[in-house]
């Protein structure tokens, strides 16, 4: 069951972890050997966790780098849903 208009996964970074803990985006981009304007970007939800982010957020706040990288999925795919007009998608009947 896909959820209802999901997180962006900056948004989930900033509420779960930085929030609580008080860390600034600027620290933990030090700790992740990112730039703090990149991180700030996927803090802000302008930009997409790629592969290797999901590997950074991985290592330096926990998680698996699959799990990062469904969360951008599952925003990706629900926005997609709200725009994207199948009506005259026709099944394709794939020979046997």
């Amino acid at each position: 069951m896909s959820m209802y208009n999901p997180p962006h996964p900056g948004e989930f970074i900033k509420e779960v972890y930085l929030d609580p803990s008080g860390l600034s985006y600027r620290s933990v981009a030090l700790k992740l050997k990112v730039s703090p304007s990149t991180f700030l970007r996927l803090i802000k939800g302008q930009s997409n966790v790629s592969p290797e982010m999901a590997l950074r957020l991985s290592k330096g706040l926990g998680r698996s780098p699959e799990s990062w990288l469904a969360l951008q999925d599952n925003f990706n795919l629900w926005h997609a849903r709200q725009t994207v007009d199948l009506d005259d998608i026709e099944p394709i009947a794939m020979p046997v």
